[in-house]
């Protein structure tokens, strides 16, 4: 049964006031107030070169403001550009860029609404072309695997704006299917758990598709073949994304954490996920690609921590922990808000927000960096705050709070608005407000004035209403009630007061009861003709008139004189197969709804099929005609045919078959000696008719037996008897009276002559006297009246077992390494066996290590079980550098045989495993220093570490390889003579006598000498740049000097001019040339993004490592251009983003977050 509930008019009217509670004061577009900022385009901006680009920016003020433009940090002169056209009365560019370059058009913008009040800034618009770059050509060799190996088709696509989205087809562009053994992972690579031979295939092709430009390109086709000539066992998983047993993510506050785990084995392993010390959050977590992938939406501080993933199969399990940290864009805590105030009034601006880093906030004046700005007394900046004292007339302006960290900034606009005004009430007067009961209800005061004026309330001219419960007086005067009563019902009075003057208006709250279906329709099952009625009872408010409607399936009742609707029912008589399906009653008034649905369906059994005859009688067949019945609009699927056996069963009606719904004759098989009846009945998708008529009779002649007895066995239950059974006949099957069983039984090998005895209605015989666990060969004939059965086959029984008598002598043990041996026996006599020999049992025990300091722990007793007649088993996993003890015993149906003599052998050293980790502290200008700790698992005496490493130069070559070596008890170790700002990669490894273990990598940078070590030429370092850089500061100062003496002497000049020359080198666009912010390159030429920023850390990465930048702790949902840049906030959808007033932009981003100077 559905219910809806559904709140509207009035209750709506509600909602809307509700979302002005907190929003700022606004002034009366009739007095004067600088420019607001209404619309703007989303801070990145990825447009399709097909189209106009149209960049958004709408403001209000009084007077109306004036708009102007920068790109890339200079004046964007719209006028001279011809393709460039600004919105009479707006600031909205639009830019054809039919028949140009496009390309052209990229960079950054920011649009300037301004009057003789103030200025306001947009954000940083990043203006960026998509692209969809074609698939690099590539030669895909052949692939070939055996059954069971695992495998990665790689797909590595082309690198596209927005990234492209990936999927697999075939030849005939057919999804290829995806299931727990084969998964896209996160980057479009193909991975298999394992292979099947029906994974052969020559057509594995990757598709991208490109969102903006809407086109797809395709990789070369790529062919693999499996081959099942030496097939691969089971074994345990093993991960095969990601790598090792840790790894690192990193998520932005706000975003979508995507966590994958995709593993390897035979059978296939299952996936499961948990975090370590905290729960996975139900409403946010989703898992996706049958487990493998988990995604947390919405990522808070809370999300951070370790994920275990798991994957399982039935040799075992393997684990995966991935360390997830949470860092966060600026975002709001408190953001600016207009002020309006009266002459001489103190206030402040706050701007308040939170991030990890902690963001910088930098004040701005109508657009001009606070500090820059003409010498006021009355301000004063505090950090996130500027403080307002005894503001004068002619002081209006717009401020700007800017707070930025290296994952993106903020920017708000807050106007400060010096008038004098006396109160206005701007709500209509005389309003009538309704709500329903126990909801919100919310009186309107909007006003205006300077000083703002001081709201008070009167309920019924007399009460003073308080800001108490169930009061609340909102900072912009409305007046709500949190759960509305009907003692809530009166007029009411909101007084507006300040020094210049006062003003009231009256309203009155009127709260009804709720409309509600006491009764609802429920779901009805009726046959055809029949007519059924749908109940829908409401209870209303006594004021209110509601309205009832019906509808079926959404829409209105058909014009149709069957359907009768009353004040609380609707009647359908007379009903046909049409009137299946949703009805829905509406209960309406002018405040509130409520509706119930309920489902009809029509039902109807076909017509039993009539006139059956048989024709074509013989002892073994007939063939049976019928005449099929009314479908009743629902075709029969098929018709049953069943018989009823006068002789053996009486009034017992067997199934004999099943036909066609298209079919009207069947030709019958018949048994000998029954009496046969037949009927029919036809089935549709509703169920089975009646049973026909019954046929005319048939009785079919006695003959032998068709068969013998089936399941024939012979197995003992004491080691001296043999137990015969067999399923007997059933009298169906005796085709004639008398019906016997004669069993035959003789040793094999052994005797010639059968022994033999007839049974009569029994199902089993035992023979008795028998040796223990020997072979009979035995047979069972049916027989009757009339003859013997066919001859029956033979068929080996046992007589009973008893368990062995001997152990296996002469054990011996090979050791092959430090985890395997081959354990050898002499197998026991068969005749000791005294069964079925099933195997042999080796129970295995390790006793100690050969550790001088091992601590013991008792070990549990181990056992491998090796099928069949075997003298020899290779005893795996074992642990090296430990003394073990077996023994073994022989295995039967009934059990176990007395255990050889315990033998005990010792496993040699092994390699150790890697050290248990290796990490990179205090790194200098030219040293390392190295800290490591010891494997989890030595595996013998450790006897030192070795150290390799070598320098990675900007194209990603390796440098030579040095090597240090280091006794077992060392464990730190700091590299001199280094050069600085550049990246090292190590490798570490523990050594026993029997060599080194496997090898710990970590990649660190020496510490920066000046600046941030960049993959192209840093002209900023060059003589020529710094000389022309040096040359422009000058002339800057001078220009500085120039203005502030013509200042003093009184010199007037535009304001134009004013802010030119005022205008700060450490605000403006920084270059390419000295690696600072400035104009953004051509993505398609693979430069670099300005304003890319060194980790917190102070090391940087090296772009295009082989190794997943996940694992370095710079991953996350971001993605990283060519160099490195992280370029994660500007793949985001090419939406239209508005802000009205002095809301705050929302969406971070990390280029913006570096260019966030206005």
């Amino acid at each position: 049964m559905d219910r809806i509930w559904k709140w509207v008019s009035g209750f709506g009217a509600v909602l809307l006031l509700l979302s002005h509670v907190t929003s700022g004061l606004e002034v009366p577009l009739d007095l004067p107030q600088p420019p607001t900022i209404t619309q703007q385009s989303p801070k990145d901006y990825i447009f399709d070169p097909r189209e106009n680009i149209v960049i958004r920016c709408e403001a209000k003020g009084k007077p109306h403001p004036s708009f102007s433009w920068t790109r890339n940090g200079s004046h964007f002169d719209v006028e001279e550009d011809p393709k460039v056209l600004m919105s009479p009365g707006s600031g909205t560019l639009t830019i054809d860029i039919s028949g140009e370059k496009a390309e052209a058009y990229e960079g950054m913008y920011q649009c300037r609404a301004q009057n003789q009040h103030g200025t306001a800034l947009s954000n940083k618009i990043f203006i960026r072309q998509s692209r969809s770059p074609l698939w690099s050509k590539e030669v895909n060799e052949p692939i070939m695997v055996q059954t069971g190996i695992s495998l990665v088709l790689h797909c590595r696509p082309p690198t596209g704006l927005p990234p492209p989205v990936i999927f697999w087809m075939d030849n005939n562009f057919q999804k290829l299917p995806l299931d727990r053994r084969v998964s896209q992972a996160l980057n479009g690579d193909l991975y298999f758990s394992n292979v099947l031979p029906e994974d052969t295939r020559s057509d594995y092709i990757c598709y991208a598709r490109f969102p903006h430009t809407q086109t797809i390109q395709q990789k070369q086709p790529i062919s693999v073949t499996v081959m099942n000539s030496s097939p691969e066992g089971d074994r345990r998983p093993g991960f095969m994304l990601p790598l090792g047993s840790t790894s690192t993510k990193m998520v932005l506050r706000g975003q979508t954490l995507a966590l994958e785990c995709i593993a390897e084995g035979l059978p296939t392993p299952s996936i499961s996920w948990h975090k370590i010390g905290g729960e996975l959050q139900s409403g946010r977590t989703v898992f996706y690609n049958f487990n493998k992938t988990l995604m947390i939406s919405n990522v808070n501080e809370g999300d951070a921590g370790d994920y275990r993933c798991t994957a399982t199969n039935k040799l075992g399990s393997v684990h995966h922990i991935i360390k997830v940290t949470v860092k966060a864009a600026p975002f709001w805590v408190s953001a600016p808000r207009n002020l309006i105030l009266a002459p001489n009034e103190t206030d402040s601006l706050t701007c308040r927000v939170d991030g990890d880093p902690k963001p910088n906030i930098s004040w701005f004046v109508n657009g001009i960096p606070i500090e820059n700005d003409p010498k006021d007394h009355s301000r004063k900046v505090e950090d996130d705050t500027v403080i307002l004292s005894n503001v004068q007339t002619g002081t209006s302006a717009v401020y700007q709070c800017n707070a930025s960290n290296e994952y993106g900034y903020l920017l708000a606009n807050a106007f400060v608005s010096v008038l004098a005004q006396r109160p206005r009430v701007l709500t209509p007067p005389n309003q009538v407000y309704r709500v329903i009961t126990n909801n919100p209800a919310l009186l309107d005061c909007s006003s205006f004035g300077s000083p703002i004026p001081t709201i008070t309330w009167f309920k019924d001219f007399q009460v003073s209403v308080r800001n108490a419960d169930p009061y609340v007086i909102h900072e912009n005067g409305s007046l709500e009630i949190n759960m509305a009563q009907p003692l809530h019902s009166g007029n009411y009075t909101c007084i507006a007061t300040n020094n210049l003057g006062r003003e009231e208006n009256h309203v009155s709250l009127e709260v009804k009861e709720p409309t509600r279906i006491l009764k609802q329709p429920e779901y009805r099952m009726v046959q055809r003709g029949m007519s059924v009625v749908f109940e829908c009872q409401v209870k209303h408010d006594s004021t209110l008139t509601p309205t009832m409607t019906w509808l079926k399936d959404s829409v209105e009742l058909p014009p149709d004189e069957r359907f009768v609707v009353s004040k609380e029912s609707l009647i359908i008589n007379d009903v046909i197969d049409d009137d299946k399906g949703t009805y829905t009653c509406i209960a309406n008034t002018i405040l509130d709804q409520d509706s119930a649905s309920a489902t009809l369906t029509v039902v109807e059994v076909p017509d039993p099929p009539t006139d059956l005859e048989l024709t074509d009688q013989t002892d073994r067949s007939i063939q049976l005609t019928w005449t099929p019945g009314d479908e009743h609009n629902s075709p029969v699927q098929s018709f049953l045919i069943q018989y009823e056996d006068l002789l053996h069963q009486p009034g017992v009606w067997v199934n004999l078959t099943e036909v066609p719904g298209s079919s009207i004759t069947a030709q019958l098989l018949l048994s000998p000696y029954v009496y046969y009846s037949f009927r029919v009945q036809a089935r549709n998708q509703v169920g089975y008719s009646q049973p026909s008529d019954s046929s005319a009779k048939y009785l079919t002649n006695p003959a032998p037996p068709d068969e013998n007895p089936s399941n024939v066995q012979g197995v003992g239950t004491k080691p001296d008897n043999l137990v015969i059974t067999w399923t007997p006949l059933t009298g169906f099957q005796s085709n004639g009276p008398g019906l016997k069983y004669k069993v035959h039984w003789r040793q094999k090998d052994v005797e010639k002559d059968w022994s033999s005895v007839n049974v009569t209605n029994s199902s089993h015989f035992i023979v008795t006297g028998t040796q223990t666990y020997v072979p009979y060969e035995i047979k069972v004939q049916a027989f009757n009246d009339y003859n013997h059965g066919p001859e029956p086959e033979v068929v080996i029984g046992y007589s009973g077992e008893d368990v062995p008598l001997s152990a296996p002598d002469d054990v011996q043990v090979k050791v092959h390494n430090s985890t395997l041996a081959e354990v050898h026996w002499e197998p026991v006599p068969t005749q000791s066996v005294r069964g079925k020999l099933q195997g042999y049992k080796l129970y295995y025990r390790r006793e100690r290590g050969l550790h001088g300091t091992e601590e013991e722990f008792d070990q549990q007793e181990q056992h491998l079980t090796f099928n069949g007649n075997r003298s020899e088993g290779m005893l795996p996993g074992l642990q090296p550098y430990s003394v073990y003890s077996l023994y073994i015993k022989v295995l039967n149906s009934k059990g176990e045989g007395p255990p050889s003599p315990i033998l005990t052998f010792e496993t040699p050293e092994g390699v150790p495993g890697p050290p248990s980790f290796l990490r990179v502290i205090n790194p200098g200008l030219n040293s390392l220093t190295l800290n490591w700790g010891p494997p989890v698992n030595n595996y013998g005496r450790l006897t030192g570490y070795t150290l390799n490493f070598q320098p990675v130069n900007t194209t990603n070559e390796l440098g030579p390889l040095r090597k240090f070596s280091f006794k077992a008890n060392e464990t730190t170790f700091t590299l001199s003579s280094l050069n600085s700002s550049v990246l090292y990669k190590f490798y570490l490894s523990a050594t026993t006598v029997r060599g080194p273990g496997p090898n710990i990598t970590e990649e660190a940078y020496t510490a920066m000498d000046i600046a941030v070590p960049n993959r192209q030429i840093d002209i900023a370092t060059q003589g020529w740049f710094i000389g022309l850089m040096c040359a422009i500061a000058l002339l800057i100062l001078v220009l500085l000097i120039v203005c502030f003496i013509k200042r003093n002497k009184g010199g007037k000049y535009p304001v134009k001019e004013k802010e030119d020359a005022h205008q700060d080198p450490e605000i403006q666009p920084m270059k390419e040339d000295d690696g600072t912010f400035g104009e953004y390159s051509d993505t398609e030429d693979h430069k670099p993004l300005k304003g890319s920023r060194t980790p917190s850390n102070g090391t940087v990465r090296r772009d295009e490592s082989d190794d997943s930048l996940v694992d370095y702790g710079e991953g996350g949902d971001g993605q990283f251009n060519e160099d490195g840049s992280f370029i994660g906030q500007y793949s985001g959808k090419k939406e239209k983003d508005t802000h009205e007033g002095n809301e705050s932009s929302e969406a971070p981003s990390p280029v913006n977050a570096m260019n966030s100077f206005v």
